[in-house]
């Protein structure tokens, strides 16, 4: 476990009422930087990432990370008894997470005027996979429709193939991250207006992963170009791409400026592709991408991956193995940054997950327990934070309330 420090988020209190990925995981980056969190699920463990794979004992894995950092209590907002307590949760946080869809926390009495009277300096992080205004506010929003929509999944895939879904709800992970931030921004602005009332963040998984795309919007506005699907080679640069090398290894290599074309010529020993009128400028180089990629997937097929690999750094060429999560943990580069760590679990043992990125010198952030155990910190949370005695506590477990 990495060692405890004085973390830049040290005294922020966040509720996290969200569930699976996206709001969880925005929860998580915080708590990665200090802030307490407190993860209330239903009673019944009904929270969907609890049981997506993978597994071990029982026990989900996926869990264990976007909910680290957490102490873990079930309570029932839809019973009286469980609104009540929830308005004492409401009252204590400076930070409230939730990803229903718009308009549930108003039929379970909490819309933003309740949420504000309560608590007049809550801000909300509200996750959504089309946000909280226009005519597909209120359609399920999972990552790989959000991406789907988003035009990002149009862009993969082969020129001649179906696009591709990644094998990882990446629009998750980038609207958990768009969240953190919104939620930063918001403190920052709160600390310089304190009496400045509920803020509130709508946040879309769709709009997160469309902000991504950059310049595609003033592409298409400007040049009437709607990109299209081009495998792995990239559209701006060249070459760039993924090549085979002689023992079945996979590399990626970019060349995108004109220097570091010139020095992989160099290092290639094919120094007349500089000198080439199809080559000769970046421009020239995508326009006749697909005659410069076959020379150079030529030039890596008859070498070996370390070969490769030593020939183009030596030559300060960009260039990587396409690794394996595997790979990645092993590597040298990896171990040297200690980018993974172990960390205690008590269903598990010691677990290994990546570390608390980003890296600050003076404050860094540190993990201090996985994702809670079904409301673990029942006793603690609701005796300590909220005063209810242990009858009082064990009366609403038998109730079902928490």
């Amino acid at each position: 476990m990495e060692a405890a420090s004085s973390a830049p988020l040290d005294g922020l209190k966040v509720l996290d009422l969200s569930t699976v990925i996206a709001g969880p995981f925005a929860a998580a980056l915080l708590g990665d930087f200090g802030a307490e969190v407190i993860k209330i699920e239903l009673p019944n463990g009904s929270d969907g990432l609890r049981h997506l794979p993978p597994h071990k004992d029982g026990v989900s894995l996926w869990w264990k990370v976007t909910n680290r950092n957490k102490k873990g209590v079930t309570l029932d907002i839809r019973t009286p008894e469980g609104r009540a307590l929830f308005r004492k949760f409401v009252s204590w946080a400076d930070v409230l997470v939730e990803n229903f869809r718009p308009g549930t926390l108003d039929r379970y009495g909490f819309p933003s005027d309740i949420l504000e009277e309560i608590n007049p300096n809550l801000t909300v992080l509200r996750v959504t996979g089309f946000g909280q205004t226009g005519p597909m506010a209120g359609e399920p929003g999972f990552a790989r429709v959000a991406e789907a929509f988003s035009g990002f999944t149009y862009l993969c895939g082969e020129e001649d193939g179906p696009p591709l879904h990644l094998g990882f709800p990446i629009s998750d992970a980038v609207g958990g991250l768009f969240g953190a931030l919104g939620v930063l921004l918001a403190c920052v602005k709160r600390a310089k207006n304190p009496d400045m009332g509920l803020e509130e963040i709508d946040t879309s998984l769709a709009e997160s992963m469309f902000r991504l795309l950059e310049f595609s919007v003033t592409e298409f506005d400007q040049l009437g170009v709607s990109r299209e699907r081009f495998g792995s080679a990239s559209k701006y640069a060249g070459p760039s791409n993924i090549y085979k090398s002689a023992d079945g290894h996979w590399i990626s290599m970019s060349a995108s400026t004109q220097r570091v074309f010139e020095r992989c010529a160099t290092a290639m020993d094919l120094p007349e592709l500089c000198e080439n009128p199809a080559f000769i400028s970046n421009p020239a180089r995508v326009e006749n991408a697909k005659a410069l990629n076959d020379i150079i997937a030529n030039w890596f097929r008859v070498r070996s991956r370390d070969e490769a690999l030593r020939i183009l750094r030596a030559g300060d060429v960009p260039v990587s193995p396409v690794n394996s999560i595997e790979d990645v943990i092993k590597s040298p580069q990896m171990q040297a940054r200690k980018a993974v760590v172990r960390v205690p679990d008590a269903e598990l043992g010691d677990i290994a997950m990546q570390g608390v990125f980003p890296r600050l010198k003076k404050s860094p952030g540190h993990i201090r327990n996985t994702g809670p155990a079904l409301g673990q910190d029942n006793a603690v949370i609701y005796g300590n934070h909220l005063g209810l005695s242990e009858i009082e506590i064990a009366e609403l477990k038998q109730k079902g309330v928490i």
